[in-house]
C-alpha cells in the first residue's frame, strides 16, 4: 500500500504550480478544467517520488485562517526530502532571498529540517 496523492484547496493554482515547479523540480500535469463545476487542477509529480500532489481550485470553497503560524488538529505539513544538509538549507535561504516566510531555520531536531511557507502559506517541511 502506498499514498497515491495528497490534495488541496488553492486560490491561484497556477501560482502554486509555478512555485512547485521552480523550487522542487515538480511535473505538472495538463490544467484539468471543470468548467460546469468550476473546478480546476493539477497533479504534480516530484523527482523520484511516487507521491503527487493535487492542487485544486472551485471558487466556492472558503479561505481557512490567514494566521498560519498556529499547530492545529489535522494536516499541518508537507515534508520534501530534498537530499542533503547543505540542499535544505540553499533550499531555505533561497526561498527567504525570494520573500517566502521561514517559520523555522535550518536545524537539528531529530533530524535536519527547516519549515517553510508556500505562496498560499502551506506549511513545508524540508528534510534531507
Amino acid at each position: 500500500m502506498k499514498i497515491s496523492h495528497i490534495a488541496m484547496w488553492a486560490k491561484d493554482i497556477d501560482k502554486l504550480k509555478d512555485f512547485y515547479v521552480k523550487y522542487f523540480a515538480a511535473t505538472p500535469n495538463k490544467k484539468y478544467i471543470n468548467e460546469q463545476k468550476g473546478f480546476s487542477s493539477y497533479f504534480l509529480t516530484f523527482p523520484d517520488s511516487c507521491c503527487r500532489l493535487e492542487i485544486m481550485h472551485k471558487s466556492s470553497i472558503p479561505e481557512s485562517s490567514e494566521y498560519v503560524f498556529p499547530q492545529y488538529i489535522g494536516l499541518i505539513h508537507i515534508a520534501i526530502s530534498v537530499g542533503s544538509e547543505h540542499k535544505v538549507e540553499e533550499l531555505t535561504a533561497r526561498l527567504a532571498l525570494d520573500g517566502y516566510t521561514i517559520v523555522e531555520e535550518p536545524r537539528k531536531d531529530g533530524y535536519f529540517e527547516s519549515v517553510v511557507l508556500d505562496p498560499e502559506n502551506n506549511r513545508l517541511e524540508l528534510t534531507i
